[in-house]
């Protein structure tokens, strides 16, 4: 009888992690959340890259991708036992543009800060969405992620004009939301995305023909405004076993008069100052601030390395973006801007640190310095 009982019990327990791998096997499989990845014939297109290797994109510099099994078990329980302020004590308000303002794109530039990486910008008569994460959760689903730190969205998908050009970074989930890219399809015209995430959109029903993948220094022209993908440091994947299969980057936009650089996620390197000396220098750059912890110390940048690679880029004024919306590492949720205003202070890069839904105009950045977090 005892015997029995051990032999039920083991059978049980030998059972539920094959059932849990099991369950999330179907999951990955079935659920349009996870995107598709890049084919074969995908695949030999990218052997042209010279940051494709062995099936794989590859960083510049080795970067150090691994955790020991000590540092993984610590990380999962602190995310499980959560931490002192990682989130706002209550929901962030925002700010909400004019409608009948943002339905008509002025010649000046202007954008909205969505939270975290997100943007609208009008630029030269355009609109241009960069890494429009509009989802409340950065996960494939909401029980895998802590939900969005602001109650709604500064505009909504309904009421954003028709949007002439998205810009998409990587294919990570707080860049690339599957929810949203369904819901801006229809009012969009043009994709612009690393190699390899087409794919992702292809099987989220979008045609070939609206879909522009380049690589890192490509340049393409957009009525008039040119793009280029610049290099960043850091790797891709939304499953289980597609990591490094698309490329991520940096962009930078050139309008008629303005020069802006989107840094994407990336930790520091000498790209910084490559895509400084190529492209700069910037009248206005948004720089990754947030998500940082010394055990990806390569991939995410500290905020004293963020200032300093605006400084590397050529900006004239910066912005830490990546930060305020979203619980993706262990810091204070306002660490980010404390510390890289303060690095920006000392090394004489003027900085802005606008609330959430405000317009921010290029040609009026220095009103755009108030600390709003600190009220809160």
């Amino acid at each position: 009888m005892k015997k029995n009982w051990f032999k039920r019990k083991r059978t049980y327990f030998m059972g539920v992690p094959s059932l849990l791998f099991l369950s999330g096997s179907i999951f990955v499989n079935s659920s349009s959340e996870f995107g598709s990845t890049p084919n074969t014939m995908d695949k030999k297109k990218y052997e042209a890259s010279a940051n494709f290797n062995n099936g794989k994109f590859q960083n510049i510099l080795p970067t150090n991708m691994s955790m020991s099994a000590r540092d993984m078990a610590t990380t999962l329980y602190d995310f499980v036992a959560g931490g002192d302020d990682l989130s706002p004590k209550g929901k962030i308000p925002v700010l909400h543009p004019d409608s009948a303002l943002i339905t008509s794109p002025p010649q000046a530039a202007r954008m909205v800060w969505f939270g975290h990486s997100a943007f609208l910008l009008q630029l030269d008569g355009k609109n241009i969405l960069i890494d429009p994460m509009f989802g409340a959760v950065p996960a494939p689903h909401p029980w895998l992620g802590r939900a969005r730190f602001t109650d709604g969205l500064p505009i909504e998908i309904a009421a954003l004009p028709q949007i002439d050009a998205i810009l998409l970074s990587h294919d990570h989930y707080d860049h690339l939301d599957y929810g949203s890219i369904k819901a801006l399809n229809a009012k969009t015209k043009e994709f612009y995305v690393p190699l390899g995430v087409g794919s992702h959109l292809r099987s989220w029903g979008i045609e070939e023909s609206r879909i522009h993948e380049l690589d890192w220094w490509n340049e393409i022209d957009h009525d008039g405004i040119r793009f280029a993908l610049a290099p960043a440091r850091h790797f891709s994947g939304r499953g289980l076993t597609n990591r490094f299969s698309t490329l991520w980057g940096a962009w930078v936009i050139h309008g008629k008069q303005d020069r802006i650089f989107f840094s994407g996620d990336s930790g520091y390197g000498p790209h910084f100052a490559a895509i400084g000396a190529k492209y700069g220098p910037f009248d206005f750059a948004m720089i990754e601030c947030g998500q940082y912890n010394e055990k990806w110390a390569d991939i995410h940048m500290m905020p004293e390395q963020s200032a300093q690679a605006a400084v590397d880029v050529g900006a004239k004024v910066m912005m830490p973006i990546h930060w305020g919306s979203f619980v993706l590492a262990m810091h204070s949720w306002t660490d980010p801007v404390v510390r890289v205003t303060k690095r920006a202070e000392e090394l004489g890069m003027p900085i802005i640190t606008p609330r959430i839904g405000e317009m921010i105009r290029l040609d009026a950045l220095d009103q755009l310095q108030n600390a709003w977090w600190s009220k809160l």
